[in-house]
């Protein structure tokens, strides 16, 4: 079977140096971005409903760009000024430059990790004893929680944002040879759009452990796994099974 047509649940790269597009280019591939999932706000009185003053917290650990965004509309919602004291904890070096769109990064203390959980655990022991804020979407992966709580933090988690299902409607889902996922809300979604979708002929490729482990809890087929020893990276696993198929 050729590979004709692949949809990946992402939003469209902002550049032309993207790896997708080098792919498509090199095998004739046609690929069409479309997220799968989006991000809604809490509101005011839902975050009330959680019982959490953020004040409360010394320190904040983030996670991504979209939770820092969220926190502090969320603290402009609630009228809520962090102190110069309060501490933040980032998972990577271009989360904790984000800060700056919203204080002074000099004069403030931040520190950061590699890009992985694991890493970020271990650089934020130094602040095992301050009582820690880790704003989430009400979708997350459990290793945030589990790990705080193994790793023996003092820490509040906080849901400051929604992940819901995008409307895909206008979507023609057999048309694609290929859907590539990179989380459990990405199949919940295709679930939820395409309840009588049956994979039949269609392969699916999935990011992750907890997102391939989806796919097959979902009742589908994983076809192409990321990571792997072999492909370190999505277009390495999908460039690996089309190369297969040939």
């Amino acid at each position: 079977m050729k590979i004709k047509k692949i949809l990946v649940s992402q939003p469209k790269p902002e550049t032309e140096k993207s790896p997708y597009l080098d792919f498509a280019k090199k095998y004739n591939i046609q690929i069409d971005f479309r997220p799968f999932i989006h991000v809604e706000d809490l509101t005011a009185k839902d975050f009330r409903e959680q019982k959490i003053s953020i004040l409360d917290h010394s320190a904040v650990m983030f996670t991504s760009r979209t939770a820092i965004d969220h926190f502090f509309r969320m603290c402009d919602e609630l009228r809520v000024a962090m102190p110069a004291t309060m501490k933040y904890l980032c998972i990577s070096e271009s989360t904790a430059f984000y800060l700056q769109k919203y204080v002074q990064f000099r004069k403030r203390k931040i520190v950061f990790a590699n890009g992985k959980f694991d890493d970020l655990i271990e650089i934020s022991k130094k602040y095992i004893n301050e009582k820690i804020l880790v704003p989430l979407s009400d979708i997350h992966k459990a290793e945030i929680p589990e790990k705080l709580t193994a790793a023996k933090f003092n820490y509040t988690k906080a849901i400051f944002y929604r992940t819901v299902s995008s409307d895909l409607s206008d979507v023609n889902i057999k048309d694609y040879d290929i859907l590539v996922f990179f989380s459990p809300a990405g199949i919940a979604s295709l679930k939820k759009n395409f309840p009588d979708f049956k994979q039949e002929n269609t392969y699916i490729g999935a990011f992750g452990s907890t997102t391939g482990k989806a796919v097959i809890d979902a009742g589908f087929r994983l076809d192409i796994p990321a990571p792997t020893i072999k492909c370190t990276s999505m277009t390495s696993a999908l460039e690996d099974f089309v190369k297969k198929l040939k």
